[in-house]
């Protein structure tokens, strides 16, 4: 039952990793494993909230016009179309997961 295993945590200098663990109408979860120097852009989803779990190492999280070092573990909510990211300013790989829904 644990997806855990099935993340993919070797991410190299500046690259981004993603699994995808489960997906349904009413949620996507996804890993992310970001490399030193790795980076995902801020963006928005208009019609899904969405949470970050920060399960190994340090992120600097983006929420809007905020930002936070955060280390695991850690959750950080975003609600709907608020702009959010994340990136790696440690020298480790930081990983995390991304839960959103609903998905229709």
């Amino acid at each position: 039952m644990d997806r855990y295993d099935d993340v993919d945590t070797d991410a190299g200098d500046g690259e981004v990793v993603t699994t995808e663990l489960h997906y349904s109408p009413d949620v996507l979860v996804k890993a992310f494993a970001l490399g030193p120097g790795a980076e995902v852009d801020p963006h928005e989803h208009p019609e899904q909230t969405n949470v970050f779990h920060v399960l190994e190492g340090d992120l600097v999280v983006v929420r809007g016009d905020e930002e936070e070092r955060v280390g695991a573990p850690a959750v950080v909510p975003f609600e709907r179309g608020v702009p959010h990211g994340a990136r790696n300013e440690s020298d480790e790989t930081a990983v995390f997961t991304a839960t959103m829904g609903p998905m229709e």
